[in-house]
C-alpha cells in the first residue's frame, strides 16, 4: 500500500481558544529592538492606549494593568476588594467560574459556590433566593464569568445586574470576560458591572503577557475601606498613574504595549459594533456545520441553545472515536489544532479524551472558519468516525446570509 501524503506542511492554524491567532502587523510591532522606559514614543502612547482600552470594555471609568495572566487578573480583582473572612458568591458554569472561587478561597474569603454544571448558564431564581436569604449583606461580591471558556457558555451579566438591584443587594457584580473581551458583546457601564477581569491573549489578539482590571467608582470606594492592600496588586497607582513606571508596577511590558497598541487600531477601525458582529456570524458558520454533524454519531454541542453559547469558542463532545483521536489526526496530517476539552472531566479522568473546543476569536475571517471546518470533516472522514452529512454546505449558507 503507498503511504499515505502528510498535507500539515504550510502554515498552521491554532484553532485553541486562546492564546488565539496573533495578526501579522501585532507580530511585526513588536519585532523591534527595546524602547527607552524613561522617554519618547512608548511613554507618549499611554493616555490614548488606555483610552482606547476602556472603549473595548465600553467603561468610562478606570483599568489597572498588569504583567500576568488571566489568574493575575483574578488576584488583583480580588485583592483590592476582599478582605480576608469576606464572603463571596460563585455562580459557576464550568471550571473557570470554579477557579476564580478557588483563588478567592486561596486569599482568605469565604466562598459559597453555586455549580450549575457544564451544559447550563446561571439559575437567577437559585441565585436570587440566595441574595435574598442574606438579609446582613455579607456577601461582598458576586464572581460571575461571562464566557467560561471550558463549557463555552454565556451567562446573562445584566440579567444577574437587574437582579441585585430588584434584591437591593450591594454586593459588587465581577465579571470575567477573558474568553470574551472583544469577541462577544460586553458593555460594563451599561451592564452595571463594577468590576472586570481581562487578558490580552484572546480577543485583544496579542501574545500572553498582559492582564487587566477595569473598575468604577463603586469598586474604587470598596477598595478605599480595605484594611490592606498587596503593594503590587494596588490598582490605585496602575489606574492613576502619573508616571510611567506606575502603569505597570515597575518595568513595562514594553512589547506587548507595542503589540496592544496595533491590535486596539485594528479593533477601532473595524468598529466595535462589527468587531461583536463578525464574531456573531462567524459562530453561526461553526454551529450550523456542528449540529449538521451531530445529527449521526457521538458528535455534539455541550451547550444545546444557541442562545446560551459563546461566538469566541464552541465546546463539542466526541466519544467513540474519542476527540483526542480526532485532534492528534487534524494536528499531525493536516496542521490543524483544536482545543483539548479543558475542565469537562475530572483531573486524571480519561473521560476528557471525548471532548474538545474550537476557538472562533479575535483575528478570524470567514475562509479561516471554512478551513477549520474542513480540516474537521476530513478528519471524520479519515479515521471512520460516524457523523451527519452536509456540515460545510450548512456553515457556507450561514456565511452566504451573512
Amino acid at each position: 500500500m503507498a503511504q499515505k501524503t502528510n498535507l500539515a506542511q504550510g502554515r498552521s492554524y491554532l484553532a485553541i481558544p486562546g492564546p488565539s491567532v496573533m495578526p501579522d502587523a501585532v507580530l511585526r510591532a513588536m519585532h523591534r529592538a527595546a524602547p527607552n522606559i524613561y522617554a519618547g514614543e512608548l511613554v507618549e502612547m499611554m493616555p490614548g492606549l488606555v483610552a482606547d482600552l476602556k472603549r473595548v470594555a465600553r467603561t468610562e471609568h478606570h483599568v489597572a494593568m498588569y504583567i500576568g495572566n488571566g489568574h493575575a487578573a483574578w488576584e488583583a480583582a480580588l485583592s483590592n476588594v476582599i478582605a480576608v473572612g469576606d464572603k463571596v458568591l460563585v455562580p459557576a458554569t464550568g471550571r473557570f467560574g470554579i477557579g476564580w472561587g478557588e483563588m478567592a478561597t486561596k486569599i482568605g474569603a469565604e466562598v459559597e459556590v453555586l455549580d450549575f454544571g457544564r451544559k447550563d448558564p446561571m439559575d437567577m431564581d437559585r441565585i436570587g433566593a440566595v441574595l435574598r436569604a442574606d438579609t446582613g449583606h455579607e456577601i461582598k461580591a458576586v464572581l460571575a464569568v461571562h464566557v467560561d471558556t471550558s463549557s463555552s457558555v454565556r451567562n446573562d451579566v445584566p440579567a444577574l445586574r437587574a437582579l441585585l438591584d430588584e434584591v437591593g443587594h450591594p454586593a459588587l457584580l465581577m465579571a470575567d470576560c477573558i474568553a470574551s473581551l472583544g469577541c462577544d458583546r460586553f458593555e460594563m457601564d451599561a451592564w452595571g458591572v463594577d468590576i472586570m477581569v481581562a487578558g490580552c491573549q484572546k480577543g485583544l489578539m496579542v501574545p500572553p503577557g498582559m492582564a487587566f482590571v477595569f473598575f468604577n467608582e463603586k469598586a474604587e470606594a470598596a477598595r478605599a475601606k480595605m484594611p490592606r492592600v498587596s503593594g503590587y496588586w494596588d490598582w490605585s497607582p496602575r489606574a492613576h498613574a502619573t508616571e510611567f513606571f506606575q502603569y505597570h508596577g515597575g518595568t513595562a511590558p514594553t512589547h506587548h504595549l507595542y503589540g496592544l497598541r496595533v491590535a486596539l487600531d485594528m479593533i477601532h477601525d473595524e468598529g466595535m459594533e462589527n468587531v461583536w458582529r463578525r464574531h456573531e456570524v462567524l459562530a453561526s458558520a461553526v454551529w450550523a456545520a456542528c449540529e449538521a454533524w451531530s445529527t449521526e454519531g457521538t458528535f455534539g454541542l455541550n451547550i444545546a441553545d444557541r442562545a446560551n453559547r459563546s461566538c469566541a469558542v464552541t465546546a463539542l463532545r466526541l466519544q467513540s472515536p474519542n476527540a483526542t483521536a480526532l485532534r492528534d489526526h487534524v494536528e499531525g496530517q493536516l496542521g490543524l489544532t483544536l482545543g483539548i476539552g479543558l475542565g469537562m472531566a475530572a483531573p486524571g479522568d480519561t473521560a476528557w479524551h471525548g471532548f474538545f473546543r474550537l476557538g472562533h476569536m479575535g483575528h478570524v475571517n470567514g475562509q479561516m472558519i471554512m478551513g477549520m471546518l474542513g480540516g474537521i470533516e476530513t478528519g471524520l472522514r479519515a479515521l471512520d468516525i460516524a457523523h451527519g452529512a452536509g456540515a460545510l454546505d450548512a456553515a457556507a449558507e450561514a456565511l452566504a446570509q451573512r
